[in-house]
């Protein structure tokens, strides 16, 4: 388990944002405190990846205000906020030209000196961050030719390379089996980081997460312990599908799903 969550480390207050005329985020409120892991989760075009961009800088809002270590983001310079939040995006990751090991050490970049070089304490610091996601061994192999929770866990280990204090993931889980799918998101769970995470998979945010926002075409439809915001109700208006809650062996709430928005 993650450790009890202090105080917030990244806030967003009201944040809007268009794309042209049309409204993406319409008043985000988000915040993650320090070893808490926050769950952003809805259909296609709620509006969850935009918020992620936004989160780290990568994109402006229009209106509202994102906050890092209680210092306005807008403020903060590229290398400050890559000093402290690491960031998971969705990426074409197979065409990566670098060993395992290389990947590991562009989590030093934000560190790194005006000519970049590598340093001992670099390296000490990209080879604890490999063998604690489990990939050390895998160090001088090429980056493209590991399997896709591999790359995940190299990722992982790149992020913590980084040190940050925000982990920022934007589904993680696309595209891995079920077991690797776990096993990245218990990983991630373990180093207790302030986390973000973009998530499809309802079931997954409701085992791993501290607390879930639900999105719907960029309004905050519900936001608190899994719990109390994946309602069946809620699930099956927001998503257009039958759902009915239950309950796994350990407690955790988990739902179960049918073609149609209609009860079970």
């Amino acid at each position: 388990m993650a450790a009890r969550p202090g105080g917030l480390i990244l806030e967003a207050r009201g944040v809007h944002h268009a794309f042209g005329a049309r409204p993406v985020l319409r008043g985000l409120d988000l915040g993650v405190a320090d070893g808490e892991m926050v769950g952003l989760v809805g259909p296609n075009g709620s509006g969850k990846t935009t918020a992620l961009r936004i989160l780290h800088g990568a994109l402006r809002p229009d209106a509202g205000q994102v906050l890092l270590e209680g210092r306005d983001l807008a403020r903060c310079s590229g290398r400050e906020r890559a000093r402290r939040i690491a960031v998971m995006a969705q990426e074409s990751s197979g065409e990566v030209p670098l060993t395992v090991a290389e990947v590991a050490l562009l989590g030093r970049v934000p560190h790194s000196g005006p000519f970049g070089a590598t340093t001992a304490a670099d390296t000490r610091l990209a080879t604890a961050a490999l063998a604690a996601t489990g990939v050390l061994h895998l160090a001088r192999r090429g980056f493209g030719l590991l399997s896709g929770g591999e790359q995940q866990r190299v990722l992982i280990a790149r992020a913590l390379t980084q040190q940050p204090r925000v982990l920022l993931l934007d589904e993680p889980t696309n595209h891995l089996d079920i077991g690797a799918q776990h096993q990245v998101l218990s990983l991630v769970r373990e180093h207790g980081l302030a986390t973000v995470v973009v998530l499809h998979d309802l079931n997954l945010a409701a085992r791993y997460c501290d607390r879930v926002i639900v999105l719907e075409r960029g309004l905050v439809r519900a936001c608190g312990a899994p719990r109390e915001a994946l309602s069946a109700k809620l699930v099956a208006e927001v998503y257009g599908v039958g759902a009915q809650r239950t309950t796994a062996a350990d407690g955790t709430a988990q739902l179960l799903f049918r073609g149609a928005a209609d009860d079970f």
